[in-house]
């Protein structure tokens, strides 16, 4: 008699939800798992986990996102509660906020960046 397999455990926080290319979305989006816009949306994305806009994908509207990673376009603000990327092939008009951001060099970036970081005890004289 052959064993049973047991049915796969699925971590809720690991889901990935997958906008994909060609596919284009007008709206709000909104969701607690993970986010990867292959696509694009017009409109403002919220969600519980991470967000990966690709290398030719678009969003216009704000993000608020547990992470943020941007090698597409973005025209609108980012509130991120940890860090945000902003890769090589980015272009991004809009303000940036997170735990920390950092900006890859060759990337377009049109905005104000707020971040939450401490000075190196060098820098506080």
């Amino acid at each position: 008699m052959a064993a049973k397999k047991a049915a796969p455990v699925v971590d809720d926080e690991a889901v990935e939800s997958v906008l994909g290319r060609g596919t284009r979305v007008r709206g709000r989006v909104r969701g607690d798992v993970h986010l990867r816009v292959e696509g694009s949306i017009e409109g403002d994305v919220s969600v519980g986990g991470d967000l990966i806009v690709e290398e030719g994908a678009s969003v216009q509207g704000n993000i608020e996102a547990a992470s943020v990673t941007l090698g597409g376009e973005l025209s609108g603000d980012v509130n991120a509660r940890g860090p945000v990327a902003v890769r090589s092939t980015a272009k991004v008009s809009g303000n940036l906020g997170g735990s920390e951001v950092s900006l890859d060099e060759g990337a377009s970036f049109e905005g104000m960046i707020q971040a939450q970081f401490e000075l190196p005890a060098e820098l506080m004289r």
